[in-house]
């Protein structure tokens, strides 16, 4: 069962005021569903006394939370930041409070990390409480989850896929309604996906191009050509970031598509899917395979993304990570 923010905190409320909290709970929900904001606010909350009352739009700062996300280059969250969380709950409160740990994006843990994060959810530190957040409970191993009090909030708003996104849609649909697999498809599928990209690159760049159109024509003769230079490295490095996130948002895509599939098999009965018009072609596709498979295909997208954030070969990363996903 799902709830809403409002609902899922006022069930938390209760529980601290009757001294109830668990020592974790996994909040789970799809993007923008309001996961960070719950947390923030849930450890203002815990973290708040009858004289000190702590605001959720700064609890973050607070000496005695301490928080672990995924980098900003692996986008992974490293054993090393786990053992560094570890040793700040250990630690005697600043404040006198409980000590609050924070994982966003739990999902993203390298497996090291999860092993070293599974101690502390086994012998939690004194006075703390352990806050997780995650898109995709499916991804976690099953004994992280059992673990944690699982707290699913509904979305707030279902964010539609952008045209882009849903002709890729289309083109993973009409790629599993073939009978055919292996390595030529799976290159042809490599094919299709970077002609999306660059359809996606040319959009931007037409947008952008016209934007500085109409500001060289209302400049030029008011500024020196070294402004308009300048303006010109700036549309540059825009339309660089902006085909990076759309390049970014493609790939999540796809791996939403294979979250999709694990979730008919975890929850076959009411699955809550991303992409429901497509439950169909993931629910045939989770019929055909086992969840480790599928959690390994999963995988390969992920390692794709992070070797993407990394500026490694745009082409040779997607070509080695659709080898492994769809051949």
């Amino acid at each position: 069962m799902s709830f809403t923010k409002s609902v899922a905190l006022d069930f938390l409320t209760r529980a601290h005021e009757q001294h109830r909290l668990a020592h974790a709970y996994l909040i789970c929900g799809p993007q923008g569903s309001g996961k960070r904001d719950l947390v923030a606010r849930l450890a203002a909350l815990v973290a708040s006394s009858s004289s000190i009352q702590y605001q959720a739009s700064s609890i973050l700062q607070h000496p005695d939370v301490h928080i672990a996300e995924p980098e900003s280059k692996s986008r992974r969250i490293v054993i090393d930041q786990v053992r560094a969380l570890e040793k700040e709950l250990q630690m005697r409160s600043s404040l006198g409070g409980k000590k609050i740990g924070i994982l966003f994006e739990a999902d993203r843990l390298k497996t090291e990390a999860s092993n070293a994060f599974l101690k502390t959810l086994e012998e939690p530190p004194n006075n703390s409480l352990l806050l997780l957040t995650t898109t995709q409970p499916e991804a976690l191993p099953d004994t992280i989850l059992s673990r944690c009090i699982s707290v699913t909030l509904s979305s707030s708003g279902k964010v539609a896929p952008t045209p882009t996104e849903q002709q890729l849609l289309e083109i993973l649909r009409e790629y599993f309604t073939k009978e055919t697999k292996g390595i030529a498809p799976a290159f042809g599928l490599v094919r299709q996906f970077t002609q999306v990209l660059a359809g996606a690159k040319q959009t931007i760049q037409a947008e952008l191009d016209g934007l500085q159109e109409g500001e060289q024509e209302r400049y030029a003769k008011t500024t020196d050509g070294e402004w308009l230079k300048d303006r010109e490295e700036h549309f540059k490095a825009l339309a660089e970031s902006r085909y990076i996130q759309a390049r970014s948002r493609l790939v999540a895509t796809v791996l939403n598509w294979w979250a999709d599939v694990l979730r008919h098999q975890h929850q076959p009965q009411n699955p809550q899917l991303e992409y429901p018009e497509f439950s169909a072609d993931t629910a045939r596709l989770a019929a055909k395979l086992t969840p480790a498979l599928v959690l390994k295909k999963i995988t390969a997208i992920e390692e794709l993304r992070e070797n993407l954030d990394r500026n490694v070969v745009e082409l040779l990363s997607i070509e080695v990570a659709f080898l492994k996903t769809f051949s």
